[in-house]
């Protein structure tokens, strides 16, 4: 049943930290297979390229495209049930994974956690944004954005508890397993204790009465303005980079040092993801929100500064000589990694029409998706098997990593073309908002 009362303080504050925990779950599915790489590898007889794949395309491929007609259906019905629904969805299919026993089974229930997670995040922005004004939403989806480093460090931290004694004593399959279990139970909790928002409630009030536009309607609005484009783009390049890094930067240090003990290793990455990433995004998205008060093409400019100072201390990361080193520089990477979240997210639910706000988000993710997911770890997969072929092994993903570090260039002139017509397209936002509201 709808609320159609403005929701308490503490009660926004409980939403956004449930939906922050769901946005977790979905990124400790992604994150552990890039973890038990080696062993998932070696246990079906993998190659690095169909090893990218399982984690890249046959997960994005499924969740871009199905996200756009759950987006459709979270900006005209429950958004509760959506989310509920594409939770146990995606955590079954999870634990499906555990079973798998060939490349083609895996690849199956990999298809299926995309297709539950493109529920996700489209109606979850939808609700945030309908509990938070806009002045406070690049906060609030700053805090749910660091779904993405806690879920990350969860995922490490789950793998350590459960991996056993020994540093080579992993059932991969008993984690995932554990995972989809745990995530049916979080969705019933989503389905019981969540009360559907009023739309458009932080612009309109309490007005209930918000005409839904056909689907070519909004992609034609979406798509027109630029910044909004620009942003898309900005973020997706800068995922292509972070999502490659975490698909093999487990298998990468094995191979620095067979040595280390690996336990320890997953636990060290689980606390500087949890730190670092989870710090960078909270206070990025804080920082933009306060520039941004005085000078709207902060939400451009402060994503491009960050991501610059990261294209040189990702490369560096990984020509150091020890674990412990490349450990230090990938600290201070994923501190600035984590600052362009909240500013982008706040573009893409501010510059929507408040009709569309969940149709913005699957529409961003469809973009983002396709080419960080579904092309980062791809593509660095088949460059290291590509350097293999005249190169050991582990120089072989040094020059991989070393090349997919740089498309942070193109997100970078990305950023600053939202730095530079923002303020055009962020006036018009409001006007339209204002218009829709005295229709």
């Amino acid at each position: 049943m709808t609320d159609q009362k403005t929701p308490s303080k503490s009660y926004r504050s409980f939403v956004l930290v449930l939906l922050t925990v769901v946005y977790g779950f979905n990124f400790i599915d992604r994150q552990i297979v890039g973890i038990l790489a080696p062993f998932i590898q070696e246990d079906l007889g993998l190659s690095n390229t169909q090893l990218g794949l399982l984690i890249g395309l046959a997960f994005a491929m499924f969740y871009t495209i199905v996200a756009i007609p759950i987006a459709w259906l979270a900006d005209r019905y429950s958004r509760v049930n959506i989310l509920s629904i594409a939770l146990a969805t995606w955590s079954g299919f999870t634990a499906l994974t555990g079973l798998a026993g060939n490349f083609v089974q895996m690849g199956f229930a990999r298809m299926g956690v995309g297709i539950g997670e493109a529920g996700g995040s489209p109606p979850s922005h939808s609700i945030i944004s309908d509990m938070y004004p806009k002045e406070e939403r690049a906060g609030a989806l700053g805090v749910y954005s660091m779904g993405i480093p806690l879920g990350i460090m969860a995922a490490y931290f789950i793998t350590a508890s459960l991996m056993g004694s020994s540093g080579q004593d992993v059932d991969w399959r008993r984690i995932f397993i554990f995972l989809g279990v745990t995530g049916v139970v979080l969705a019933i909790i989503v389905k019981l204790v969540l009360r559907e928002p009023v739309r458009g409630a932080m612009e309109f009030n309490s007005r209930t009465d918000i005409v839904q536009p056909p689907f070519k309607e909004s992609l034609k609005t979406l798509l027109k303005i630029p910044a909004w484009w620009a942003m898309c783009f900005g973020i997706a390049f800068g995922s292509f980079v972070s999502y490659a890094k975490s698909a093999f930067q487990t298998k990468y240090l094995v191979i620095l040092d067979p040595t280390f003990d690996f336990q320890t290793l997953v636990i060290i990455l689980g606390i500087i993801n949890g730190t670092t990433y989870a710090g960078g995004a909270y206070f990025g998205a804080k920082l933009a929100d306060k520039w941004g008060a005085k000078d709207i093409r902060a939400y451009g400019w402060l994503p491009a500064i960050a991501i610059g100072i990261c294209l040189p201390i990702g490369i560096a990361a990984f020509w150091v000589t020890s674990v412990w080193a490349h450990l230090a520089f990938s600290t201070i990477f994923l501190l600035f990694l984590g600052i362009y979240l909240g500013p982008s997210f706040a573009i893409a639910q501010t510059l929507a029409p408040i009709n569309m706000r969940a149709m913005s988000t699957a529409l961003f993710f469809f973009i983002l998706n396709m080419i960080a997911l579904g092309g980062g770890p791809t593509f660095t997969g088949w460059l290291i098997d590509v350097y293999r072929e005249s190169h050991t092994d582990l120089m072989a993903m040094r020059y991989a990593v070393t090349v997919t570090i740089c498309m942070f260039i193109p997100s970078i002139i990305s950023f600053m073309v939202v730095a530079r017509v923002l303020p055009k397209d962020w006036a018009e936002a409001e006007q339209r908002n204002k218009e829709l509201a005295d229709s």
